[in-house]
C-alpha cells in the first residue's frame, strides 16, 4: 500500500498475529484478575517510574524466550494466538473432505506444503537455479532494466524501488502507479551512512550473509559483497530520512511520464509502466524525486557485471526463506545480529504467519468463523461510538482552536468510516493454485497473484471496503487517504479488550487504541489530510503554528528520554505516534467518565477505577527487550518504547496525578501549566 494509506497502532509484531474472544471468554487467555498486584512492584513510587511500578515484578519473572526478539503482552497474546491459528491450519490440512477450492482445502495444502521439511531440503537451490542462471545470461543495460522489472512484476524481489498501484492523495476516488525510495538490504539508510561499532558489526554480519548465500547457490563470491555495498550506500546516500519521508507534502510529486524520463534518463517510465503490466497511464507519483535522479546517474556509472551481482542477490535475499534449511540458516544468522534473537522462529509458526501474508482472507475467513462474534462486533460499535462523540466534544472546547478550523476537524472526524473484525467482501484470490507438493510455487504464485492483484485496481472505482490487515492482526490502523479507523478481530482480546472485564480495562485498552486511531486523523501529518481523504490545507494559518507549538513540545518531551542509557528516543520520528498516544488516552480516560464504573469511587482488587483505567494502559505495554533490537526500533520505528509510550501520555494528565497522589519531587513530576494538551 502506499506510504501514507494506513498508521498502525503498534509495530511490536508483524505477520501472524491474533484471535479474539467469544463474547463468553470461552476461547481466551482471560487471567483470573484484569489488574493483578502480583505482576505490579510496589517498592517503586509511580511518580518515579510508572512503567516499573505497574510491570515491575511480571518483568523479572517473565525473561525473554530463545525465539523471541522481546517479551511482552503483545507477545503473550501472539503466542496464545498462533496456537489457535496452528489449529485451524492442522485442522484444515487434515481434513481430506474439504471441497476443491474452499478455503480450508487452500490454506490446508499451503500448510502441507511449508510443513513438508522433506521436500523443502532435498529441492535445496533448485527452485531458484533457473532465475540466477537467466541473470547470469545478460549481457547489456537493457537485459538488467529486464530483469528489474520481471522481479517486480512477479512480485518475487523490488530492486532499485517500490512500485504501488494506490489511492492519488488529492483525488483519493483515482488509484495511480507510485513509485517510492528503496534499493537497500538494510533496515535504514543510517546503517550504510553512519560509522560507529554496532553498524560496523552489521555490516560484518552482512558480508558473511552474503557470501552464504552466494556460495549455496554456486556463485562467485569474490568480489559479491563490495559491489552490492558499494551499490546500496550509493542508493542510501539518495534517500531521504524517515523523518523527511513523514511529510506527505514533501512526498506527493506527479509527473507526467515524459517529464519525469527526462529528468530520470535512462528510465523510460512509460515503457517501464508497461512492462509492470499498466498499459494507459500518463501520470505517476513519486515520493522523492531527487532519489529517482541519482539512481538513474547511478545506473549508467555501475557494470553490468555489477548491476547482475546487485539483481541475483535481490533475488535470493528476498527467497531463501522459502528455500532448504542452509538458506533459512543464513538468514537467521543475519538477522540474530539485527535483533539478538536466540533461536529461530519454529517452522509451524513461520509457516503460519506465511500463509496469513499470503492468503489472509481465506485463512481470516476461518478465524472469523470459530473466534469472532456479532456480541464483539456490537460491543466495539458502542465503544467506537462513545470515543467519537467525547473526541467531538473536546474538540469544541478546545482553547487553542478557532471556530472555523474546529468546524472542519468536526467534519473530518463525523465522517471516519469504522471498521471492524474482517472485511465486508473476502477476497477470493482466484486464479491462485495452490498445491500440496510445491511450496516454493505456491510462495511465487501468491505474490504473482498479490501484484496482479494491485495492477487490477488501477483504472477501477477505489474498493473503499479493502482492509490493509488480515483479520487475524493483532493491531489496528488509520488511513488518512479513506479517513478509516480499522480494528481488526484479533486485537478484540485481553489485555486490549474482554467481554467480562470492568470498562476501566476496556477503556484503558481498547478505549485508547480507538482514540489513538482517531487521534492519528489530527496528528502532524494525519490532520493535513481532509475529510474526503484528499490531501488538502483545512487548518487557518494561526491554528497550524499553535498545533505546531504543541508539537514541537512533544518533540522535545520524547527526545528526553533514552534507550540502553544513552540512546535517545528520536522525537521527531515518532511524533506521530505519540500524539495519537497522547491524544487517544485523554480522549479514551474522558469517555470512560461517562460510564457508570468512571463515576463511581468502587474499588476492585484494591484499587480505584481510575487506577485500573491508568494500569490497564501500563500493562498493554510491559515488555522486555533485547538490546539489538532496541537499538535497531530506535532507528526505524515510528513508535517510541515500551516504557516511553507508557509513561509519556500519563505525565501530562491531571486525572493520573490525582489517582496515585503523585507530587511535587516525584521524578515524573510535571507542573500543571507545562503539561501538553492538544486534543
Amino acid at each position: 500500500m502506499n506510504y501514507s494509506t494506513i498508521i498502525c497502532f503498534s509495530l511490536a509484531l508483524t505477520g501472524l498475529q491474533g484471535c479474539s474472544t467469544q463474547s463468553t471468554d470461552k476461547v481466551s487467555n482471560i487471567p483470573d484478575q484484569f489488574i493483578d498486584p502480583a505482576n505490579m512492584d510496589t517498592t517503586v513510587r509511580p511518580g518515579d517510574d510508572f512503567f516499573h511500578y505497574a510491570n515491575g515484578s511480571w518483568m523479572k519473572s517473565n525473561p525473554i524466550p530463545a525465539k523471541e526478539t522481546r517479551w511482552g503482552s503483545f507477545n503473550e497474546l501472539h503466542e496464545f494466538n498462533s496456537q489457535a491459528l496452528k489449529d485451524l491450519l492442522e485442522k484444515a490440512q487434515k481434513n481430506k473432505d474439504a471441497k476443491e477450492g474452499s478455503p480450508e482445502k487452500r490454506v490446508g495444502d499451503f500448510y502441507t506444503s511449508a510443513m513438508d521439511s522433506l521436500a523443502i531440503e532435498q529441492a535445496g537451490a533448485t527452485p531458484i537455479v533457473n532465475d540466477l542462471e537467466r541473470i547470469a545470461k545478460i549481457t547489456d543495460f537493457q537485459g538488467i532494466m529486464e530483469e528489474v522489472l520481471l522481479q517486480q512484476r512477479t512480485g518475487m524481489a523490488n530492486p532499485l524501488f517500490f512500485f504501488d498501484v494506490g489511492q492519488d492523495e488529492r483525488n483519493v476516488e483515482k488509484n495511480i502507479p507510485q513509485i517510492g525510495q528503496g534499493g537497500i538490504s538494510l533496515p535504514d539508510r543510517d546503517y550504510y551512512l553512519i560509522d560507529n561499532s554496532r553498524n560496523k558489526e552489521i555490516k560484518n554480519a552482512y558480508k558473511v550473509y552474503v557470501n552464504t548465500l552466494f556460495s549455496l547457490t554456486g556463485q562467485d563470491t569474490a568480489s559479491a559483497f563490495n559491489t552490492l555495498w558499494k551499490i546500496e550506500k550509493d542508493l542510501a546516500r539518495a534517500q531521504k530520512s524517515r523523518v523527511e519521508m513523514r511529510d506527505p507534502q514533501k512526498t506527493y510529486n506527479k509527473f507526467s511520464l515524459s517529464a519525469l524520463s527526462k529528468e530520470t534518463k535512462p528510465f523510460n517510465w512509460k515503457e517501464v509502466l508497461t512492462r509492470l503490466k499498466l498499459q494507459d497511464a500518463d501520470t505517476i507519483l513519486v515520493n522523492n524525486p531527487d532519489f529517482f535522479i541519482k539512481e538513474a546517474q547511478l545506473l549508467t556509472s555501475y557494470s553490468v557485471d555489477e548491476w547482475k551481482i546487485y539483481l541475483k542477490w535481490n533475488l535470493l535475499r528476498s527467497n531463501a526463506n522459502y528455500l532448504s534449511t542452509p538458506f533459512v540458516n543464513a538468514v537467521f544468522a543475519f538477522n540474530k545480529v539485527l535483533s539478538g534473537q536466540k533461536e529461530i522462529t519454529p517452522r509451524w509458526q513461520r509457516s503460519s504467519s506465511l500463509i496469513d501474508q499470503s492468503i489472509g482472507d481465506l485463512l481470516g475467513q476461518l478465524y472469523v468463523a470459530e473466534y469472532f462474534t456479532p456480541e464483539a462486533k456490537e460491543r466495539m460499535d458502542k465503544l467506537v461510538a462513545n470515543v467519537s462523540e467525547t473526541f467531538a466534544e473536546r474538540i469544541k472546547t478546545l482553547d487553542w482552536m478557532t471556530d472555523s478550523t474546529k468546524k472542519r476537524a468536526l467534519e473530518k472526524l463525523h465522517a471516519f468510516t469504522p471498521k471492524i473484525g474482517y472485511p465486508e467482501k473476502w477476497k477470493t484470490y482466484d486464479g491462485l493454485t495452490i498445491k500440496a507438493d510445491d511450496f516454493y510455487g505456491n510462495v511465487k504464485r501468491a505474490r504473482q497473484w498479490e501484484y496482479d492483484d494491485m495492477i487490477s485496481q488501477y483504472g477501477q472505482p477505489v474498493d473503499h471496503t479493502r482492509w490493509g490487515m488480515t483479520p487475524p492482526t493483532v493491531n489496528a490502523y488509520y488511513s488518512p487517504v479513506n479517513n478509516e479507523i480499522a480494528f481488526p478481530a484479533g486485537i478484540l482480546q485481553f489485555p486490549f479488550f474482554a467481554f467480562s472485564a470492568d470498562d476501566a480495562i476496556n477503556y484503558g485498552g481498547i478505549g485508547a487504541v480507538i482514540g489513538h486511531e482517531m487521534t492519528h486523523g489530527f496528528d502532524d501529518s494525519g490532520r493535513q489530510y481532509g475529510a474526503s481523504g484528499n490531501l488538502e490545507d483545512w487548518w487557518t494559518k494561526e491554528d497550524a503554528e499553535k498545533f505546531k507549538e504543541k508539537a514541537d513540545r512533544v518533540v522535545e518531551q520524547y527526545n528526553g528520554y533514552t534507550v540502553l542509557d544513552t540512546i535517545h528516543v528520536n522525537g521527531k520520528l515518532t511524533l506521530g505516534e505519540n500524539l495519537a498516544d497522547l491524544g487517544g488516552l485523554a480522549i479514551a480516560y474522558a469517555a470512560f467518565k461517562k460510564t457508570a464504573e468512571g463515576q463511581s469511587d468502587e474499588k476492585i482488587d484494591g484499587f480505584t477505577p481510575d487506577q485500573r483505567f491508568f494500569l490497564s494502559w501500563a500493562q498493554v505495554w510491559r515488555m522486555n527487550i533485547r538490546p539489538e533490537t532496541a537499538a535497531r526500533l530506535i532507528v526505524v520505528d515510528p513508535h517510541s518504547p515500551a516504557d516511553a509510550r507508557t509513561v509519556g501520555p500519563l505525565v501530562n494528565m491531571d486525572a493520573w496525578y490525582s489517582a496515585f497522589d503523585i507530587q511535587e519531587g516525584d521524578k515524573l513530576y510535571i507542573p500543571e501549566d507545562k503539561r501538553i494538551r492538544v486534543w
